[in-house]
C-alpha cells in the first residue's frame, strides 16, 4: 500500500491545480480555507497572532499548524484518487503496447464471391492507421489484426493474451456469432480476411485504455446526485461559519478567522467528499480485474440496482455439454443389445454426447469391438440422426425420437414393398404351374408387419416424455438386421448437467430480491425441469430474440431493472434494450456495440459476479457516507466547546474527551478530519465487504459497524492526538 501511495503522489499533487479541484465541491472548499489561513499565516507577523474564544493568545504556529493540515487534507483526498486511477495504468501501458503500427494488406475492391480468398485480388501495404470503416485485409498466420473487424472469409487461431490475459488460442470463423476480432491480436494459424468496423483511434483497445485509466469515467446518477448533496450541506455550512462571527462578536466571544476556517472543515462531510471519486474509479476497476468492461460507471451502478436477471441455460446455467446418464430399454429387448447399438453407432461421433454414450457403456461393464467394420453414417440437419452401417447388413442409428421412428417405418414400408413384389412374382410363377419360391413363403410371414406397431410407439413417447419432463434430452436407438424387422431398442437419456454451486447462488440473489430468468431454446417441459433443479425463479422457453425483447420491455415497464448476457447479433436489440447488457468477446461486433459492458473471458456466468461488484459499489459508498456524517459529530464535541468555553464555562460539560485547551482541541480534530481519509482509502479501493441480504438487513448492519463505528472512532482519535499535541510547547 505504502508503494501505491507513493507512486500516486505525484498525481496527487498535480490534482491541487484549482482548475481541477473545483471539480469536487467539497474539497475545493477545503483549498479554499487552506489558502486562506496560509495567508494568514504569512500575515501574522504584521497584523498581530491569532487568538482563541476567550481572548487569550494562541501559539503562533497555531495558524501555520491548521494551514498545514488543511493542505495535507486536500491532498490526501487527491491521493485516494491518484492511488484509484493508478491501478489501471499497469494494464494500459499493456493494453497500449498492442497498438503499435502495423502494415495492413488491404484488399482492392473484394468482392465476397469471386475473391473469396483473396487470392487473385491485388493487395495493397498500408500502415494500420490509414484503415477506415469498410476495408477488408487479409491476415496470416503470425500476423497482427490491424484494428476491429469482422471476419468475413476464413477461419483462424487467434492469440488474445494481451487484451484477455488468457493464455490458450481461440478460433474466429467468420459467418457466425464467433466472427469479431480485435485489433492487436495475432493470428496463430490459416488464413482470414477482415472487414474493418473501427476508425483508428476509436477501436475497442482505445476504448479500454481510456476507461481503465480512469480518463472517461463519467459519473453516474446516484453519484451526481450525492455530490450535489453534498455541495448543499457545504454551502450550509458556508452560511453557519460566515454568521458565526457577528453572533459571537454580539456576545463578546469573537473568533478567528483560522478557527472558523477549521470548523467549516470539521462540518462539511469531506471524508466521504475526498472518497466518493476513488469509490467508483475502484468499482469500475474491480470489473477490469475480472477481465469485464464497463462502457460506463453507470453501467456499473445500474448492476447493483438489478432486480431482474436473464440467463441463457447452456453455458451459464448448464455446463452445455450433454452426457448420457442411463440406458431405458423398451419391453422385449436386452439390455446389452441397447448399450451395444448405442456404442458402437457414437464410437465415431466425437461429439461430448458420443463420448459419453461409450464411456458410459464401459464404466456399466459392457464390452464391445471398438473398432467395428462398417460405414459411418454422419449426422445431417436434415436427417436428425446418425449411426452406422455394418458389413452383414445390419444398419444401427440413433437420434431424435420423431427422426427414429420415422426412420423404421420407412424402412418397414420399403420391405413391405419389396415383399409384394417378390409376392407378385411368386404369385405369377404359381399361375404358370410352378411352385412358390422360398422369398413368397417371406412375403407371407411379414405381410402384418406395416411399420412401427402401436404398444411400441406408446412405449416409446412414454419413455421420450419421461426423459424430457426430467429436464434430460432423449436419443433413442433403433436397428434393423437383415430378413428380421426395423425396431426400437431403447432410450439413452443425455443429461444437461446444471453447474456446481449454481442453486446456492441464485438463493442468495433471491434473498436480496433479485429475481432470475432461464432463457432457452428448449421445450417447455425440459425448460420447467432443468429451471427446478437450478432454482431460478422463472424461465422462457422456445425464446425467439423477438421474445428475449418483448420480456425485457414487460419487466422495464413494471419497474424493475433488467440484466442479460448475449453474443450474437441477434442478442443485439435485447442487450441495448437491457439496463446491464453483457456482450461476450468472442461475440459479433454488433453484440459487444449494444452492450454496456464487455466480458472480455466470454464467460456468461460472470453476470452474478458483475451484479455482486454492482452492489458492493453502492454499499461501499453508503456505508462511508454514514462513517463519515457520523464522525462529523465528535468534532463538534472537539470545536464548540473549545470556541466558546472561556466565555460560556457551561459548556465545559461538553468537553468529554477532556481535550487539553483550545487550540489543541481545534487542531487535534483538523489532523484527525485528515489522517482518517488516508486510513479509508484500501477501504474505498478494496470495498466494503459484500454479505447477501434484504435492503433492510443491509441497511442495519452498515448502520450498526459504520455508523456506530464511525460515531466511536473520532472520539478515541481526537483525544490520542490531542495527548500528543499537549507535549508541543504552547499549546
Amino acid at each position: 500500500m505504502i508503494s501505491m501511495l507513493r507512486a500516486a503522489l505525484p498525481g496527487a499533487l498535480r490534482k491541487l491545480d484549482p482548475r481541477r479541484q473545483w471539480r469536487n465541491p467539497v474539497m475545493f472548499i477545503v483549498w479554499v480555507g487552506a489558502a486562506l489561513t496560509t495567508v494568514l499565516a504569512v500575515a501574522e507577523p504584521f497584523v498581530g497572532g491569532p487568538a482563541d474564544s476567550g481572548g487569550s493568545p494562541v501559539p503562533a504556529s497555531f495558524t501555520w499548524a491548521i494551514a498545514v493540515w488543511l493542505w495535507v487534507t486536500v491532498l490526501f483526498a487527491n491521493l485516494a484518487e491518484s492511488v484509484a486511477e493508478g491501478r489501471g495504468k499497469a494494464q494500459a501501458d499493456s493494453l497500449r503496447q498492442t497498438r503499435a503500427a502495423t502494415t495492413a494488406q488491404r484488399v482492392a475492391g473484394y468482392d465476397a464471391e469471386t475473391d473469396a480468398a483473396a487470392d487473385r485480388a491485388a493487395l495493397e501495404p498500408v500502415a494500420s492507421s490509414d484503415l477506415r470503416l469498410g476495408d477488408h485485409v487479409v491476415v496470416r498466420a503470425g500476423e497482427l489484426i490491424p484494428g476491429d473487424g469482422d471476419i468475413v472469409w476464413g477461419i483462424a487461431s487467434v492469440d488474445e493474451s494481451a487484451i484477455t490475459g488468457e493464455s490458450a488460442p481461440v478460433v474466429r470463423e467468420s459467418g457466425g456469432d464467433r466472427s469479431a476480432v480485435t485489433g492487436g491480436t495475432r493470428v496463430l494459424s490459416d488464413r482470414i480476411v477482415v472487414r474493418i468496423t473501427s476508425m483508428p483511434g476509436e477501436t475497442f483497445v482505445d476504448r479500454m485504455i481510456a476507461l481503465v485509466e480512469g480518463a472517461a469515467r463519467q459519473k453516474t446518477p446516484n453519484e451526481i446526485a450525492l455530490n450535489i448533496l453534498l455541495a448543499s450541506l457545504s454551502i450550509i455550512f458556508v452560511v453557519v461559519a460566515l454568521t458565526l462571527n457577528p453572533i459571537a462578536s454580539y456576545a463578546a466571544a469573537p473568533v478567528s478567522v483560522t478557527v472558523l476556517a477549521a470548523l467549516l472543515v470539521c462540518l462539511i462531510p469531506t471524508t466521504i467528499g475526498a472518497l466518493l471519486s476513488a469509490i467508483g474509479i475502484a468499482g469500475m476497476d474491480r470489473l477490469v480485474q475480472r477481465n469485464v468492461l464497463a462502457m460506463s460507471g453507470r453501467a456499473v451502478e445500474a448492476a447493483g440496482d438489478v432486480t431482474t436477471l436473464l440467463l441463457d441455460k447452456t453455458g451459464t446455467i448448464t455446463y452445455g455439454n450433454r452426457r448420457a446418464s442411463a440406458f431405458l430399454r423398451l419391453d422385449g429387448v436386452r439390455e446389452q443389445e441397447l448399450v451395444e447399438a448405442a456404442a458402437l453407432s457414437s464410437l465415431a461421433d466425437p461429439t461430448p454426447e458420443g463420448v459419453s454414450i461409450v464411456e458410459l457403456a464401459e464404466a456399466e461393464g459392457h464390452r464391445f469391438d471398438r473398432r467395428p467394420a462398417g460405414e459411418i453414417v454422419p449426422f445431417t440437419a436434415q436427417t436428425r440422426m446418425s449411426g452406422l452401417d455394418l458389413p452383414d447388413g445390419t444398419r444401427i442409428r440413433k437420434g431424435a425420437g420423431s427422426a427414429i421412428a420415422a426412420w423404421v417405418d420407412q424402412v418397414e414400408q420399403a420391405e413391405q414393398t419389396e415383399r409384394a413384389e417378390v409376392a407378385a412374382v411368386g404369385a405369377s410363377g404359381g399361375a404358370n404351374g410352378a411352385e412358390p419360391g422360398p422369398a413368397t413363403g417371406l412375403a407371407a410371414r411379414g405381410a402384418d408387419r406395416a411399420g412401427l406397431p402401436a404398444a411400441v410407439r406408446a412405449e416409446l413417447e412414454q419413455r421420450v416424455a419421461e426423459v424430457s419432463q426430467s429436464g434430460g434430452t432423449p436419443l433413442v436407438v433403433a436397428e434393423h438386421r437383415p430378413g428380421a424387422p426395423a425396431r426400437i431398442l431403447g432410450v439413452v437419456h443425455l443429461k444437461d448437467v446444471v453447474k456446481e454451486g449454481l442453486p446456492e447462488k441464485f438463493a442468495e440473489l433471491r434473498g436480496m430480491g433479485i429475481r432470475t430468468v432461464m432463457i432457452t431454446g428448449d421445450n417447455p417441459l425440459t425448460a420447467a425441469a432443468i429451471a427446478q433443479e437450478a432454482g431460478v425463479d422463472d424461465f422462457l422457453a422456445e425464446a425467439t430474440p423477438e421474445d428475449k425483447l418483448a420480456y425485457i420491455r414487460r419487466e422495464q415497464e413494471g419497474g424493475n431493472l433488467v440484466a442479460m448476457t448475449g453474443d450474437g447479433t441477434n442478442d443485439a436489440p435485447a442487450l441495448a434494450q437491457a439496463d446491464v447488457g453483457v456482450a461476450m468477446n468472442t461475440g459479433t461486433s454488433a453484440a459487444k456495440e449494444a452492450g454496456n459492458m464487455v466480458d472480455l473471458d466470454s464467460d456468461p456466468s460472470k453476470l452474478i459476479d458483475i451484479v455482486r461488484i454492482g452492489k458492493q459499489l453502492l454499499i461501499t459508498r453508503g456505508a462511508l457516507t454514514t462513517f463519515s456524517i457520523a464522525n462529523d459529530i465528535a468534532k463538534y464535541f472537539a470545536i464548540i466547546p473549545a470556541m466558546f468555553m472561556g466565555v460560556f464555562p457551561q459548556l465545559a460539560v461538553l468537553n468529554i474527551m477532556g481535550l487539553h485547551s483550545p487550540a489543541s482541541a481545534v487542531l487535534s480534530a483538523i489532523v484527525f478530519n485528515a489522517i482518517v481519509i488516508v486510513f479509508l482509502i484500501p477501504l474505498a479501493l478494496r470495498g466494503v465487504r459484500f454479505r447477501a441480504g434484504g435492503a433492510s438487513q443491509i441497511l442495519g448492519r452498515n448502520l450498526a459497524l459504520y455508523g456506530l463505528g464511525g460515531l466511536i472512532t473520532p472520539f478515541a482519535g481526537i483525544w490520542l492526538i490531542d495527548q500528543a499535541v499537549r507535549l508541543i510547547p504552547g499549546f
